[in-house]
């Protein structure tokens, strides 16, 4: 049960975090200077905790470097971009799409059986959610089919990443497991600078609402929630996990409207209650799979 809560608490947390990340992006912080900052802050938090290394083999080390990539880089850099032409609630709607990604993701790397009758039924529901967002929902939210599809690229890169995740939740430690993802993504992103040069102000940095934001997203939403998932995944399994993102449409459409002054519309209402409809149907199946073992 504990690992539950802990996966549920994870959720709501990451729930929030689309709203920092929309700030800083109105401060002026592009999506490559936001992500940077968060890891770097993650990473050294996490090697205070966790200074030891480990030795491993080549292909866990490719592992490592495939996490690291789309579970850092290309994951924060497809949803942080996604914030710029669509709302935070948008993107929160899209992305509670990753239980039905990962279960795709894990039938087909792992050979998993996630795939069923009612997995397709609650797919099918929590897509017709996504699309009366993304296509009906876009005169209400003045959005761009851009942004839509990086959250939708943000989906199918954490997917990658939880798959992962699990080839390597037996072998390390959770804290250096962690660690290591964030290096990788540091690795991954630096290139990135070379294309488009860091040119935020560093003293803007040291701004009480920029320096607080960054060190939720860095420490809490990063280094904490990152390690807590690890655990859950190691505990619960890749696609039990994850089903408890569809908590995370109904905390960012809360934080947004009270911080963002984002409305709650009948489109967000409906858009929600199928997404949460479908991936709860999903869930319900696995609930009586595991009854029967």
């Amino acid at each position: 049960m504990k690992y539950h809560l802990l996966a549920a608490l994870t959720t709501a947390i990451w729930g929030t975090t689309l709203i920092s990340s929309k700030i800083l992006l109105q401060a002026g912080m592009l999506p490559a200077e936001i992500l940077l900052c968060r890891l770097i802050l993650a990473y050294i938090l996490l090697w205070m905790l966790y200074p030891r290394t480990a030795k491993m083999n080549l292909h866990d080390e490719i592992t490592f470097f495939v996490a690291g990539f789309f579970g850092g880089t290309l994951y924060f850099l497809t949803e942080n971009t996604a914030l710029i032409y669509t709302s935070a609630t948008n993107v929160s709607l899209i992305c509670a799409m990753v239980p039905v990604a990962t279960a795709i993701v894990s039938s087909v790397v792992l050979k998993e059986k996630c795939i069923n009758r009612r997995f397709v039924a609650g797919s099918a529901i929590a897509l017709c959610g996504v699309a009366l967002i993304v296509f009906n929902g876009a005169f209400v939210f003045k959005l761009n089919p851009v942004g839509d599809m990086l959250a939708m690229f943000a989906v199918i890169s954490w997917a990658i990443y939880c798959v992962s995740l699990k080839k390597l939740r037996n072998k390390y430690d959770s804290l250096y497991v962690t660690r290591s993802v964030f290096f990788y993504s540091i690795l991954t992103l630096t290139p990135y600078f070379i294309y488009e040069p860091f040119e935020y102000q560093i003293t803007n940095l040291f701004d009480m609402k920029i320096m607080l934001n960054l060190l939720f997203l860095g420490t809490i939403a990063s280094s904490l929630c990152y390690y807590i998932w690890t655990i859950a995944i190691k505990n619960l399994g890749v696609v039990s996990t994850n089903n408890y993102i569809y908590f995370m449409p109904l905390v960012t459409i809360l934080t947004a409207n009270i911080f963002l002054a984002e409305k709650i519309t009948y489109f967000v209402f409906i858009g929600t209650v199928l997404i949460i409809g479908g991936l709860l149907t999903i869930r319900i199946k696995s609930l009586k799979i595991r009854m029967k073992q």
